[in-house]
């Protein structure tokens, strides 16, 4: 009969390895938060610094979480902090008018796979790839690897996560009811997101509409910090359910760690 010593020995590893997920987790959540937002500054500073490789390495990485419009993100080193579109209404230099002059934007040019990119007034298919593509240069700098909205959101979720992580606050904090995470949290970035959306084709519901980089940064922050208020609290009631039910079943073998 094969001895169980093997199996007992893996059991107690499996359950030290979750008393230590259960004790730790928001450490843990934290430094990969804390990585996720911090990479997307690197790329413009390694672009600006000639390091183009690792600098494309990580727009690349980036890329399938995040459309990377150029004038809808924002630029570090270059003469402005964004580049909206033209019919954004902002009073910054838009976009249109530094893209009349690059090669990437280029009427006639087609793009690879959105086809040939036309009037860079439209926002035809060959337009947004060659926007997404186009990550900057020596008089505009260079953009971050995340849009405006989306390194708003993971920035203030990160920043949630810090202030929960103060023992006091871990302590007190519910989860935010869910009626204030749908008024604060997600209608704000959902107006302002499909607001702006059903204007452009396929849809054309109504006059074009560019929201200013200031409505992307505070609908994303209240989406962001809403869904660490949600989350985080939710998140430590079911880790500290699984911490005491796995200290049980080790303190039952006689094990205490």
């Amino acid at each position: 009969m094969p001895s169980s010593k093997p199996n007992a020995t893996f059991a107690l590893r499996l359950n030290t390895f979750v008393l230590r997920l259960s004790r730790n987790w928001l450490r843990i959540a934290l430094v990969i938060l804390g990585f996720y937002v911090s990479l997307p500054w690197a790329a413009p500073t390694l672009m600006k610094l000639g390091l183009t490789g690792p600098g494309m390495t990580l727009y690349r990485l980036y890329s399938p979480f995040c459309h990377q419009f150029a004038f809808r993100s924002f630029f570090l080193y270059g003469e402005q902090a964004a580049y909206p579109r033209y019919n954004a209404g902002s009073p910054l230099t838009p976009f249109e008018a530094y893209a009349a002059d690059l090669p990437d934007f280029a009427p006639s040019r087609v793009h690879a796979i959105g086809g040939r990119i036309g009037d860079i007034y439209s926002f035809t298919p060959g337009f947004q790839f060659a926007a997404r593509d186009f990550v900057g240069n020596e008089r505009m700098g260079y953009k971050l690897t995340l849009c405006e909205r989306d390194i708003s959101t993971y920035l203030a979720l990160f920043i949630g996560g810090l202030i929960y992580s103060h023992p006091q606050v871990r302590r007190r904090l519910r989860p935010v009811p869910i009626y204030i995470y749908i008024i604060l949290g997600v209608l704000p970035i959902a107006l302002d997101g499909f607001s702006q959306m059903l204007g452009y084709p396929p849809f054309g519901l109504w006059p074009e509409r560019e929201t200013l980089p200031i409505f992307r940064v505070v609908t994303g922050g209240l989406f962001g910090f809403m869904n660490a208020w949600l989350g985080f609290p939710y998140l430590e009631l079911s880790f500290n359910e699984t911490r005491q039910q796995v200290e049980a079943k080790l303190a039952r073998a006689g094990i205490y760690l």
